[in-house]
């Protein structure tokens, strides 16, 4: 992972530890290449877990946008959350 963003995960972690009383609720929302193997894995990142996955494809189809929401115990496990989806190829994370 490079410095830049090191720093933005540290900048993330340091807003989210004060902005909610932990665990709560987050909305993570990506936006990826409608392939249905991409947008599976997202899917298979928050199995079991009791995930609400709402996903909206673009008026052209070729993105589709993925919203869930998930109870999550602390800063640090939305960070890693975003750092495992990070690896799946044209991910865009909001």
């Amino acid at each position: 992972m490079d410095k830049k963003t090191e720093e933005f995960y540290a900048r993330l972690k340091e807003e989210l530890a004060g902005s909610a009383d932990w665990p709560a609720e987050y909305l993570f929302k990506f936006i990826v290449p409608s392939e249905a193997n991409k947008i599976q894995e997202i899917e298979d990142a928050f199995n079991n877990m009791g995930a609400v996955i709402e996903t909206t494809q673009s008026k052209t189809g070729k993105y589709t946008s993925v919203s869930i929401n998930v109870k999550m115990a602390g800063a640090q496990e939305v960070i890693d959350k975003y750092i495992e989806l990070s690896n799946i190829e044209g991910i865009i994370s909001l």
